[in-house]
């Protein structure tokens, strides 16, 4: 096991990790920007130091800097959390190059999966069920083509990246040139790739992904299903597991699809496959994320596995001590991201001093975040201020008990969701369990 690991993250996933670190005995370093000087991770921690100015180019995704801490502070591994580097080949290869442990799969798993053109194709030979559409497509002639072959609907997708840019829907032929550029041009502004691909784009489905964990050992085990449906803009609002639209046979396909995905690329550690599941209940591989996901602690609350800590172990070589017969998902969960942003402004970002804040509280209900009284929320970074997550026995009662600590719930200086969140619980389409990815915009939510 190792004795120090470096948090290569910020706000609440790098509390989660120190907190894993912590119960297991494991020291912990974080890093700093100069706008989150006053971060609760930075004081958790049991060594921090600033790596650089607020912007994350100068600071959080600064691999030299991060790496020359890691190496002088003598931490063995680095957690990379999620978003930010931990999907970052290139870091990952750094890490591999000077001998510090990368807790997630090696870079070229990261790379093969993190071309999405490429996953498809992987999984296509795997046997695993892709949805129907082209290679890489540089022009738009050609790709006018492959969308008359494919049938409109369209979508448009970056090969690289994530979080919902470089995507865009087209339902006719006129429109397809317009999308064709922006896609493009998103895709290369934020990912530094312009490169694009086509798929069908199936409507209305549901957003399932499946979470696995595999070991140095030969050992995979599928964790159940998460539903993702709830999306603004193709960016996860509310998750919940098990899923109301996931029948056991259902389930049973698509462990096997997963685990077939894990094999094919050489898998190690924990990974998540997010599949389409449209009305006739096919389901089609969308991507892999070789990473932790923001909505994990679903998963923990109906398994009772602790992911962040089963993360580190299997960096380190150890082996699972849990079996998938043994993991069966008891009860229902569900998360609800709350965001520093005004849904009645357009989402507009928030920032700014939290005046008064109360958490909710009772049985199995946990609030993961990084914020305190008087903490001050800076404009440089990702609007995710803590997740909300409650466990009952079935989905209905786990819907009233989020709904109460909702209303439990109290975070002012600031604008934030948690009454969108509240409206959302209590529409009767969310409460059937029958809604799907166009849920919000179709409610006139966003």
């Amino acid at each position: 096991m190792f004795s120090k690991i470096l948090i290569a993250n910020r706000g609440e996933i790098a509390v989660r990790i120190i907190r894993a670190c912590k119960e297991m005995g494991v020291s912990t370093v974080s890093v700093f920007s100069e706008a989150d000087s006053t971060a609760m991770h930075v004081g958790l921690a049991d060594e921090s130091y600033c790596i650089g100015p607020a912007l994350l180019k100068n600071s959080y995704l600064n691999m030299g800097a991060i790496l020359t801490i890691a190496a002088a502070s003598g931490a063995q591994a680095i957690h990379p959390g999620y978003g930010l580097l931990s999907e970052n080949a290139k870091f990952a290869a750094l890490c591999e190059k000077c001998g510090i442990k990368f807790i997630g799969p090696d870079s070229g798993t990261i790379s093969r999966m993190g071309d999405k053109n490429e996953a498809r194709i992987m999984m296509k030979d795997a046997g695993v069920p892709v949805i129907p559409g082209s290679d890489i497509i540089m022009d738009a002639v050609r790709g006018r083509a492959e969308a008359a072959r494919i049938g409109y609907p369209v979508m448009i997708k970056a090969r690289a990246g994530g979080g919902g840019r470089g995507i865009r829907i087209v339902l006719s032929e006129n429109d397809f040139e317009p999308a064709f550029l922006a896609a493009m041009s998103e895709a290369k502004s934020a990912f530094g790739d312009g490169e694009v691909y086509i798929e069908k784009f199936l409507s209305p489905v549901k957003h399932i992904e499946v979470q696995f964990i595999c070991d140095e050992h030969g050992n995979t085990v599928c964790l159940g299903e998460r539903e993702c449906s709830v999306q603004r803009k193709n960016q996860k609002i509310i998750e919940e597991s098990p899923s109301s639209s996931v029948k056991p046979k259902i389930r049973k396909e698509m462990y096997e699809a997963a685990k077939k995905a894990a094999k094919a690329v050489g898998y190690s550690g924990v990974g998540t496959i997010e599949f389409l599941l449209d009305k006739d209940k096919n389901f089609y591989f969308m991507e892999m994320n070789t990473r932790l996901q923001v909505e994990h602690p679903v998963t923990e609350m109906v398994t009772g596995i602790d992911l962040v800590k089963w993360q580190i172990r299997v960096a380190a070589g150890i082996e699972l001590d849990f079996k998938e017969s043994g993991t069966s998902l008891r009860g229902h969960a569900i998360e609800c991201r709350i965001n520093a942003e005004d849904p009645l402004d357009n989402f507009r970002p928030s920032c700014g001093k939290i005046e008064l804040l109360h958490f909710p509280g009772g049985p199995w209900v946990r609030f993961d975040t990084a914020v305190y009284q008087d903490y001050v929320i800076p404009p440089f970074y990702d609007s995710l201020i803590g997740k909300l997550i409650v466990h009952a026995k079935t989905r209905e009662e786990a819907i009233r008990k989020m709904r109460a600590a909702l209303c439990e719930l109290v975070i002012e200086g600031i604008h934030t969701n948690i009454d969108l969140h509240s409206e959302i619980l209590s529409d009767h389409e969310f409460s059937s369990g029958k809604y799907t990815t166009d849920f919000l915009s179709r409610k006139d939510y966003i």
